[in-house]
């Protein structure tokens, strides 16, 4: 620091110019007077010079003084506090003196040590939040008044970068609805809700779909002072849990429509009977052979049900043991021939290896795979065209697998449909009435389970009026 800019050189600077004033105006009464009036004015003059040269000899001493006492510390007060601006909260003065400039020393000392406690405390919370947030699954996203977003946890970044990719339609940033979408930017799902969070001050909650997600968003604002200065949005992914809600909503309902044909059907005939509306033993028999027929149908579907449900629940019971494919094909093909001379249907087993072995597979459920897929083809496909059952070696993904399909020359399933013939109950013959053909709408569901249990892949092709091919592909080895 220049010394003269510093409060001891410019109090050096006003002394030194008050002692010259002094002796000058001095000097020029008395030089005079000595001239005259005393014989030996040269030793006088040269006492005034030397009291002069002391007086200045003497101020520049004081000057020095102050300088040590006042200036000095205060500077390292301001080399300290800069390096508390800078971050080095653990600077302290050590000033050992009992003045004025020793209490500020103390002082500072003391507010240094509260500061580095504060923000250590700070620091010390922030990372807990942060920890907590990185932990969280769920997104968190906070953004300020302008929908600017100002924080996140790593869940809540990937699912911005995520819905950053999307091109929004127009109408969802016109004005009232979002914001303009962009990096850094509130998505325009979230901003109306973001608004009324806003303008109504307080906690909003609602489902956002996006695509094919459904998203849970609960936003709360942030309030500094009771004025809002943003919103926090807590962000799940319940898209699983409203499929699992509307499965059960429609297994439900598809469970009662099925039990209510057969019940109302049982119901009427036995009334009938007990009502003796039959006037001959054939027709009490026909009677009775309806509600025997429909019970056992009842029997079929409960069955269904609670293999289905075993499954899904992962208590299948499978026993794997070394199973001839090949053998397995003979077998259901001479099971299926009987019907297919009584449809007027060709059924054909084409060429296959003598020896298609599985290593570990259940043959009891492949069988019932089998005698599932083929009871569809024969139900759905008239008479005078063909069915045929093949088997060849294949891969999947890379591992030796068994590929069979299941042709027939049926009537088709419709393309829009074909996703969803592996759920339970779906028809993907709309006009058709459930039980005219004998199923229960479960065949397939429980088809596709057992695969799953072997680690294999189904899938359906199919162009109507041309027919339906199912492919399985089941693993080799274990």
């Amino acid at each position: 620091m220049n010394f003269w800019r510093t409060l001891v050189g410019k109090l050096w600077a006003t002394i030194i110019c008050l002692v010259a004033v002094v002796l000058m105006t001095l000097g020029l009464f008395l030089l005079p007077y000595i001239d005259s009036n005393f014989a030996n004015s040269d030793a006088i003059k040269r006492l005034f010079m030397y009291t002069a040269i002391i007086g200045f000899s003497m101020t520049t001493f004081f000057a020095l003084f102050l300088f040590t006492k006042i200036t000095q510390p205060m500077q390292r007060l301001i080399e300290a506090a800069n390096s508390i601006r800078r971050g080095e909260y653990g600077t302290r003065l050590k000033l050992a003196t009992s003045d004025e400039i020793g209490e500020l020393a103390t002082t500072f000392n003391h507010m240094a040590a509260e500061l580095e406690d504060t923000i250590r405390s700070l620091n010390h919370e922030k990372g807990h939040l942060s920890s907590v947030l990185r932990s969280m699954s769920d997104a968190v996203i906070t953004c300020d008044n302008e929908g600017r977003i100002i924080l996140t946890n790593p869940p809540g970044q990937a699912l911005l970068d995520q819905w950053n990719e999307i091109a929004w339609k127009d109408e969802e940033r016109s004005e009232g609805t979002a914001l303009e979408a962009g990096p850094g930017l509130l998505p325009p799902p979230l901003v109306p809700l973001f608004r009324d969070t806003l303008r109504l001050g307080g906690d909003q909650r609602s489902n956002v779909h996006v695509k094919q997600g459904v998203w849970s968003v609960h936003m709360a604002p942030l309030y500094s002072d009771q004025t809002i200065h943003g919103a926090v949005a807590v962000l799940r992914d319940v898209t699983e849990e409203v499929r699992l809600e509307k499965m059960r909503r429609d297994f439900v309902a598809n469970v009662s429509h099925e039990i209510r044909t057969p019940l109302s059907m049982m119901q009427g005939y036995s009334e009938a009977l007990l009502d003796g509306m039959a006037a001959s033993p054939e027709e009490s028999s026909e009677l009775i052979q309806v509600i025997h027929d429909e019970s056992l149908r009842m029997g079929r579907l409960v069955k269904d049900l609670l293999d289905l449900a075993r499954m899904e629940a992962g208590h299948t019971d499978m026993m794997k043991t070394a199973v001839n494919l090949s053998e397995l094909l003979d077998r259901v093909y001479r099971k299926f021939s009987v019907r297919a001379k009584e449809q007027d249907i060709t059924l054909k087993l084409e060429e296959r290896p003598d020896e298609l072995m599985l290593k570990a597979a259940d043959e009891d459920k492949l069988e019932q795979v089998l005698t599932n897929l083929l009871d569809n083809a024969f139900r759905h496909t008239p008479s005078g065209r063909a069915i045929s059952l093949s088997a060849r070696l294949g891969e999947l993904d890379g591992v030796p697998c068994a590929e069979l399909e299941i042709s027939d020359e049926g009537a088709g399933i419709p393309s829009d449909d074909l996703p969803y013939i592996f759920d339970r109950f779906y028809k993907a013959d709309k006009a058709r009435v459930r039980g005219q053909s004998g199923g229960t709408g479960l065949g397939l569901a429980i088809v596709r389970n057992i695969v799953d249990a072997h680690r294999g892949t189904i899938t359906a092709a199919s162009k109507l009026g041309e027919g339906t091919t199912f492919k399985l592909k089941l693993p080799v080895e274990p």
